[in-house]
């Protein structure tokens, strides 16, 4: 399966994650990795499964990498039905009321331009006992099994 993992970050964090991510799926998988601050919303394919993987930043807010994406899907309107995407999110639930707001924000943002999220989505908590890649690599196989007779069937 052809599999774009795309990232927003504001410390490196989940940028590494999402480099973890691509290598641990590259084996099995044709996986690309990109930051969402240089990714085109006119560049969705239907073939491509698409995992997100997002930090929170602020008041649960976007990190700044993830900012112009947003900018520009909201100013483009793309139609991005017949993609399907999964989100997987890092916050601190010491910030509770503000918990994992990034990756809320940008599954919400790809499901009103018509995009498919497959599975549910997760979050690391950074004050919890699990390191990221723990609960990411496991989730990431699964939503993969879960789109691999959705990719591409809208297209």
């Amino acid at each position: 399966m052809k599999i774009a993992v795309l990232y927003g970050t504001e410390t490196g964090n989940a940028e590494m994650l999402a480099e973890d991510l691509a290598g641990e799926l590259e084996g099995d998988h044709d996986v690309s990795c990109a930051n969402l601050s240089g990714f085109d919303p006119a560049g969705f394919d239907a073939g491509t499964f698409y995992i997100l993987v997002s930090s929170t930043y602020g008041d649960g807010d976007l990190p700044a990498s993830a900012q112009p994406f947003a900018k520009a899907v909201e100013a483009k309107a793309p139609d991005l039905s017949g993609i399907h995407f999964a989100v997987f999110g890092l916050g601190d639930s010491e910030y509770h009321e503000t918990f994992n707001g990034g990756g809320e924000k940008l599954a919400a943002l790809m499901a009103a331009r018509g995009a498919v999220q497959v599975g549910e989505r997760v979050t690391h908590d950074a004050s919890g006992p699990d390191m990221a890649e723990d609960l990411a690599f496991p989730w990431a196989r699964q939503v993969i099994e879960m789109a691999a007779g959705l990719v591409g069937e809208d297209a």
